[in-house]
């Protein structure tokens, strides 16, 4: 019986490189996005060429009600959980200041990126620790993607960096609980990844990539983090529970 997997935000970007990836590596696959089922269509039948079995699940995981309609969900379709990936994630709609920043931004990054990932992780963690319990053979694990962010102040974005500094947190608090049941939890920390949440930004970090702001001087791609988490997934790190991974092509490096 396969192994399966759930990724938050995983219908595009950073969350579709990490299911295919995950898919590609023989797990069963749940994806979660905002969209309805029919605007996903296409995307799901992609991750289902690979051999995967591909559950949809609909919902906002800002949303206590959806995050525990989600979870019922993939159990009453696989009736198993191995692998939860905390990616769902947004940025600010209007990059503000931080003394101009908004109360309502401050609350709607938060609610998806922090306090979504928390309670939906503490979920999963309790759902994982019955399966360890009923079968001492059970090996799963949590994948926090979080950001370089987490450390890296941006004063017009400042909702989406203390969003990213709790979730590093988040994973250092599950890492200690969990350690008992043998359930790591690591977080991945990205830097400049393709996407479509940089797409505004792109001429900007182009001259700045250009400028030796990496020490790989190249964007990241989603690619680069679905390896990462496939590493994770496949338990190849088995004994750095709380470990954060830099997916950042050397950009937090000090330097003189």
């Amino acid at each position: 019986m396969k192994k399966v997997a759930f990724i938050t935000g995983g219908t595009r970007g950073i969350g579709y490189s990490i299911a295919r990836h995950l898919a590609a590596d023989g797990f069963d696959i749940a994806v979660n996005g905002v969209r309805p089922a029919g605007a996903v269509t296409d995307t799901i039948e992609e991750l289902r060429a690979t051999g995967a079995d591909v559950f949809y699940c609909q919902g906002d995981t800002g949303s206590a009600a959806d995050r525990t309609k989600m979870l019922q969900q993939v159990g009453e379709y696989f009736g198993r959980l191995h692998v939860l990936v905390n990616n769902a994630g947004v940025a600010p709609k209007e990059r503000r200041d931080i003394l101009t920043m908004s109360e309502d931004s401050f609350d709607q990054v938060l609610s998806v990126n922090l306090k979504g990932a928390f309670f939906l992780a503490q979920q999963a963690a309790n759902w994982m620790i019955g399966q360890k319990n009923d079968d001492g053979n059970f090996a799963g694990c949590i994948i926090n993607i979080s950001s370089i962010s987490a450390t890296v102040a941006s004063i017009n974005r400042g909702e989406y960096c203390i969003s990213k500094a709790g979730l590093s947190m988040v994973t250092q608090l599950l890492a200690v609980r969990l350690g008992e049941y043998d359930i790591p939890v690591y977080e991945l920390r990205p830097g400049i990844i393709n996407t479509d949440m940089t797409a505004g930004v792109k001429e900007k970090y182009d001259k700045l990539i250009e400028g030796g702001l990496c020490l790989q001087k190249r964007w990241g791609y989603p690619d680069d983090v679905g390896k990462a988490v496939s590493a994770l997934a496949l338990r190849n790190f088995p004994y750095s529970t709380g470990q954060v991974i830099m997916i950042d092509g050397g950009l937090t490096l000090p330097r003189l």
